[in-house]
């Protein structure tokens, strides 16, 4: 089962767009390696990613969003909390021992997330952003 970006979740936005490409592209890489027995090692992979892309991404959007003030900002920011929140406990059960229940687990809350998440809350914002832009 892949995860492939899909230009039905584009905001228009370049800078989130190709962020969000790079997050599908990582969690497929996950579920390609546990194909072949090596999620142990992609996912630990995948959380040194995930830490980053938290800081950097919802960053820049955070950013955005406060210096355009979008009307929406805090439930926006909140869902990256959620987000932050569910990436921090399952940091903490790697660091206990890989399961094949932790990857499963991250991939099904990363995935499930990102569609939701990218196909309505960011693509609201992108919309948001353009009509400042223009």
């Amino acid at each position: 089962m892949a995860l492939t970006w899909q230009k039905s979740l584009e905001t228009g936005i370049d800078w989130q767009d190709t962020q969000h490409k790079g997050l599908f592209a990582s969690i497929d890489k996950l579920l390609k390696a546990m194909l072949d027995n090596r999620g142990k090692e992609e996912l630990t992979n995948l959380i040194k990613f995930l830490d980053r892309y938290v800081v950097e991404h919802f960053g820049a959007e955070d950013q955005t969003m406060t210096r355009l003030n979008y009307s929406e900002k805090v439930s926006h920011m909140a869902e990256h909390r959620v987000f932050k929140e569910k990436i921090a406990t399952i940091k903490k059960e790697v660091e206990k021992g890989v399961n094949p229940a932790t990857v499963i687990a991250l991939q099904q809350q990363s995935t499930r997330w990102l569609i939701n998440h990218i196909g309505s809350v960011d693509k609201k914002l992108g919309e948001f952003i353009k009509s400042k832009a223009a």
